[in-house]
């Protein structure tokens, strides 16, 4: 599951270019995640804020 820390994104958009599956979207400086989103964990290395956060369930 990806949490999306939204007090630190800057609405860069870098998640959104290197995410495999298409799962991120930014809509209007918001930033989306859909049920595509398998955690591979990508956006969060590329994020310059660290405003991405992987969290697996268990």
């Amino acid at each position: 599951m990806l949490k999306i820390h939204r007090d630190i994104c800057g609405y860069c958009g870098c998640c959104v270019s290197v995410c495999p599956e298409g799962a991120l979207e930014l809509i209007d400086a918001y930033l989306e995640v859909d049920d595509s989103c398998t955690a591979c964990g990508i956006c969060a290395k590329v994020c310059p804020l660290g405003a991405l956060e992987v969290k697996h369930e268990g």
